[in-house]
């Protein structure tokens, strides 16, 4: 099989970042770049998921949501919390991930 050369422009420190990981897998740059492009080959896709955020943050849609928030805390009557109140729940919330 003849080979060829791919030439790739990336940031500098991108680049040592991949090569000494490359290294600590026992491979060098050009081996993993043969087997990312053999694995899209093979499932004919990127073997990975690529996406964006939903949406970028507007301060139009930052107070949509704390309106929201807001309307939720009447709702279930606790929009009167004071902040210590509000740091407790805080405390007991992280308790109980702890636990």
């Amino acid at each position: 099989m003849s080979q060829t050369t791919f030439s790739v422009r990336m940031d500098e420190t991108l680049k040592k970042q991949f090569d000494r990981l490359c290294q600590e897998f026992g491979m060098n740059t050009s081996t993993a770049i043969n087997i990312f492009a053999k694995a899209v080959v093979r499932q004919r896709k990127i073997p990975f998921e690529i996406s964006s955020p939903e949406s970028d943050i507007t301060r139009e849609g930052a107070m949509q949501a704390f309106m929201s928030l807001r309307a939720q805390a009447k709702d279930n009557g606790i929009q009167d919390m004071s902040l210590d109140d509000i740091n407790k729940e805080i405390s007991l919330a992280r308790m109980e991930v702890k636990t």
